[in-house]
């Protein structure tokens, strides 16, 4: 993505100013778009409000993303990059790899907790079929990169011996971000039902401990059997 050499005009501060930091903007603009985007949806967010919220304005929005789409695709982009080079930070190869599966579903759980406009993002995208993210090729090889770690974990615990054979990694990441993902995305509906409150800490830490095991007991090598 071209970034401009001009600087635009401040607004809403009452003063003029200039900014000379175009990738500290365009981290501003996709930081807020993320909050619009995530909390009303492709359709319903409005340019006018990311400007107005990032002293900038719509023109330069376009200059830097191209249209309301591009920073919506941009935003998917930036929230799935950001994601994967979190985990990338785990250093799971360096774990035993018992340890390093806990490690990954508790940041999985931990990450989605704390990040409810991806969720509402991805949630979105689905309403779209993901046609925007079928656009991105970035999205495409991070979670890519995604799956190959998991495969080389998995495999590294059944040679092992510590996690059973027969899994298919693919469906072990779905399980790992359908049990984080449904604690965020079904909250409000599941707490009303059930007269809960989910976002309780000791609910949320026994959720995350729940979803740990359930993972771990999983995918962990029947013991021996006994002679």
């Amino acid at each position: 993505m071209a970034i401009p050499r001009t600087a635009t005009t401040a607004r809403g501060s009452g003063k003029t100013g200039r900014i000379n930091d175009p990738e500290r903007t365009m981290a501003n603009i996709l930081e807020v778009a993320t909050r619009e985007f995530g909390e009303k949806g492709l359709a319903g967010a409005r340019i006018d409000a990311i400007a107005d919220a990032t002293h900038t304005s719509k023109r330069m929005i376009y200059y830097y993303f191209g249209s309301k789409e591009g920073l919506y695709l941009a935003v998917l982009e930036e929230a799935y990059r950001r994601m994967r080079a979190q985990e990338a930070a785990l250093h799971l190869e360096d774990l035993p790899p018992e340890e390093a599966l806990r490690r990954l579903v508790a940041y999985t759980f931990d990450h989605h907790r704390s990040n409810e406009p991806f969720i509402r993002l991805v949630m979105s995208e689905n309403i779209h079929r993901g046609q925007y993210l079928a656009r991105s090729r970035v999205i495409q090889e991070l979670n890519v990169s995604a799956i190959t770690a998991v495969r080389a974990l998995y495999e590294r615990g059944v040679a092992q011996g510590v996690f059973r054979p027969g899994i298919d990694p693919l469906d072990l990441h779905a399980s790992i971000s359908a049990l984080a993902f449904f604690s965020v995305s079904n909250r409000h509906t599941f707490d009303l039902i059930f007269k809960r409150d989910s976002t309780d800490p000791e609910a949320v830490r026994r959720r995350r401990d729940e979803v740990v095991e359930m993972v771990v007991r999983y995918v962990r090598a029947d013991p021996p059997a006994q002679v």
